[in-house]
C-alpha cells in the first residue's frame, strides 16, 4: 500500500494513477470527503486528512510501504503557518512509522533563504530527515502547467505576462505528469539510503512558451515583460494576497539570479514537451 497526499492535484494525481496502472494498492489522502469517490471509483482506498492534522495524517500513512508527501503553498497562510504544516507532516511521518517517504521538492531547496516559497521545502526536507525516515526528495524545476495562471489574460486580452527581466532567458520547465511518474517509480524502488533526485527537463524561454500557447489558442499573443518594481503590485492587482505576492517575487528574483539549479545526488530525465502540456491544459 502506498499513501499519496495531494491526490487531487497534478503531481499527486499522476503518481496515484501511475501506481494503480501498475496494479499497486493506493491510499489516496484527500482533505475533502467529496473528492474520495473519484479515487474509490478508480480502485484506490481513501483517507480523509488535512495536512495540518498530524494524528489523521499519521493514521493515513500507518501500515503503508511508503508515502508521497508535498507541501502546498497556501495563498492565505504566512511563514509561520507553512512552518506549522512542515511540523505536522514530519510529525505524522514519525508517528506512523512509515519506512520510506518520497517528497515533492524543488530545485534550490538546499538554500535556507532567498528563494521565496522554496525555502519551506528546504525546511520540510530537513524536518523529514530528522525523523530518521528513508527520504527520496524529488526536486523539480518550474511546472509547465504554470501557464494556467496566464490563460485568462491570454484568452481575454491576448497578453502573455512575464515576471522576469527578459522573456528570452531559457529555463527548465517540467510536465507534472513526468514528475508524478518519477515519484511513483521512487515509491516502488526505495534507495539504499536517503537521496535527492534532480529532474532534468526541456528548457524554454517565456517567449517560446507564449508562441506555443498562441498556436494552441489560435490567436496571436503579445509578450509583456512586467518591470521588476511592478511585480508585487501587478500580482496584488490580479488578486493575490500581498504576502504571497512578496514570496513569489522573491522566487522570481531567485530564478533571475540562477539560484534554482541542480544540486542533488542524481538526475532523472523528464521528456514531455511544452506543446503537449499546453494542448492538454487548453
Amino acid at each position: 500500500m502506498y499513501a499519496i497526499t495531494g491526490a487531487t492535484g497534478h503531481v499527486g494525481g499522476a503518481a496515484a494513477r501511475e501506481l494503480l496502472a501498475r496494479g499497486e494498492r493506493v491510499r489516496a489522502v484527500v482533505r475533502d470527503p467529496a473528492a474520495a469517490k473519484t479515487w474509490i471509483d478508480a480502485g484506490a482506498e481513501t483517507s480523509v486528512a488535512d495536512l495540518g492534522d498530524r494524528a489523521a495524517l499519521a493514521e493515513a500513512f500507518r501500515g503503508c510501504r511508503a508515502a508521497f508527501v508535498m507541501l502546498p503553498t497556501d495563498p492565505a497562510a504566512d511563514d509561520a503557518a507553512h512552518r506549522a504544516l512542515v511540523g505536522s507532516i514530519a510529525g505524522a511521518v514519525r508517528d506512523s512509522g512509515v519506512p520510506h517517504v518520497v517528497m515533492l521538492s524543488s530545485l534550490g531547496a538546499e538554500l535556507a533563504e532567498g528563494t521565496g516559497p522554496v525555502r519551506w521545502l528546504h525546511h520540510l526536507e530537513n524536518a523529514l530527515r530528522q525523523t530518521g525516515v528513508l527520504l527520496t526528495a524529488v526536486r523539480s524545476g518550474h511546472f509547465q502547467e504554470k501557464a494556467e495562471a496566464v490563460l485568462n489574460a491570454a484568452r481575454g486580452a491576448g497578453v502573455y505576462p512575464v515576471f522576469g527581466d527578459s522573456a528570452d532567458t531559457s529555463v527548465p520547465m517540467i510536465a507534472t505528469r513526468d514528475v508524478g511518474r518519477v515519484a511513483a517509480e521512487a515509491l516502488l524502488t526505495p534507495p539504499a539510503r536517503s537521496e535527492v533526485v534532480d529532474l532534468d527537463s526541456p528548457s524554454y524561454t517565456e517567449r517560446q512558451v507564449a508562441g506555443e500557447l498562441a498556436a494552441v489558442l489560435g490567436r496571436p499573443l503579445q509578450v509583456v515583460t512586467v518591470p521588476r518594481e511592478q511585480w508585487i503590485p501587478s500580482m496584488v492587482e490580479a488578486g493575490l494576497p500581498p504576502q504571497l505576492a512578496r514570496e513569489l517575487a522573491e522566487m522570481y528574483d531567485a530564478v533571475e539570479r540562477g539560484l534554482l539549479r541542480p544540486a542533488g545526488d542524481r538526475r532523472v530525465a523528464c521528456p514531455t514537451g511544452i506543446g503537449e502540456t499546453l494542448r492538454r491544459l487548453v
